[in-house]
């Protein structure tokens, strides 16, 4: 198994291990990706995704890949992840390169390890990525970076992820899984709305319509109930996403 999933106190932790490839994604560790993904978004409230052995990913596995057939499998994989209702956190260490990028800007949030090592090497191989990537990669680099990463084929670092607010905490696993587990506790009927407007662009009156509907929901929604009288009560709150 490529993919190891672990589920504590409704967070999951999926773990890459191909430590061999510095956990690089060939066609059956992608398929075991997507089967992982979609159980953990059905069972848990929190997500977060790791490599084992020292290393995030470090991109597609190139030994095994020879067309475009598995970038096209990776960008219903990508969607399934930055699409999913739960809060979703990387927790990067080593290299997070290629592939490995995608993963981390499909997830909302991203803790970083000192180690951590940041590329988008497409010019260096003749290839590109989907305008999803070069889009969220300019979201939460900055445009200045994602232009430096793929137009120089730049490794940029820990220090700059954070200098730019790439990432959200500096830390391991631990770190991660610690920031999931403030997610668990909060409103899902929120979480999902708000994820739904944060992607919404404002010209795609079908992107405003899902987030007007998913606000209108939590307006109306039992867990608005429970907010208010917790808050009243002075008490922690028991949503249960409805």
């Amino acid at each position: 198994m490529a993919i190891h999933s672990l589920t504590s106190d409704r967070v999951t932790v999926l773990t890459i291990d191909r430590q061999e490839r510095r956990n690089a994604l060939n066609h059956d560790a992608l398929e075991e990706l997507d089967a992982a993904l979609a159980a953990a978004i059905e069972t848990s409230r929190a997500l977060v995704i790791t490599g084992a052995g020292g290393h995030f990913c470090a991109g597609a596995d190139l030994t095994e890949l020879e067309d475009v057939s598995f970038t096209d499998r990776l960008a219903d994989v990508l969607t399934r992840l930055s699409s999913a209702p739960i809060t979703t956190v990387a927790a990067i260490s080593g290299s997070c390169m290629g592939l490995g990028m995608q993963l981390a800007v499909g997830c909302d949030l991203r803790v970083v390890a000192d180690d951590a090592r940041f590329a988008v090497p497409v010019a260096k191989l003749g290839l590109m990525v989907n305008h999803w990537t070069l889009e969220r990669v300019t979201r939460f680099w900055g445009e200045g970076a994602a232009r430096h990463m793929v137009l120089t084929g730049a490794v940029l670092t820990a220090d700059d992820a954070w200098r730019l607010g790439f990432g959200q905490v500096r830390g391991d696993l631990d770190a991660a899984v610690a920031l999931a587990r403030q997610a668990v506790e909060l409103a899902p009927l929120t979480q999902a709305g708000s994820k739904l407007g944060f992607d919404a662009h404002g010209g795609n009156h079908a992107e405003v319509a899902r987030y007007e509907a998913a606000f209108a929901r939590a307006w109306a929604s039992d867990d608005l109930d429970e907010g208010r009288s917790a808050f009243r009560e002075r008490r922690t709150p028991e949503f249960q996403g409805r």
